[in-house]
């Protein structure tokens, strides 16, 4: 919890594993947790594609699921803050 670049490289294992978890609930929240940690460590180019490829692969969904919405409001608090 308190080191966000092991949380990053946690959360990029999973992901590079797409059978693990591939259509799973698990994958959103992995996808929008590495776009988080790489918010925490400062690397502004990381967090941005994390969150790009979270929302991208949301793209479809219903705009009212509370991860999406959760999320959307995070990116943009993010790209505010650059």
């Amino acid at each position: 919890m308190r080191n966000p670049k092991e949380a990053a490289a946690e959360f990029g294992k999973l992901l590079a594993h797409p059978g693990l978890a591939a259509g799973d609930p698990v994958e959103a929240a992995a996808r929008r947790q590495l776009a988080l940690a790489w918010e925490l460590t400062g690397d502004e180019t990381k967090a941005r594609s994390a969150y790009q490829d979270f929302l991208t692969s949301w793209k479809d969904a219903d705009p009212d699921i509370p991860i999406l919405k959760q999320a959307g409001a995070e990116f943009h608090r993010f790209r505010s803050s650059f």
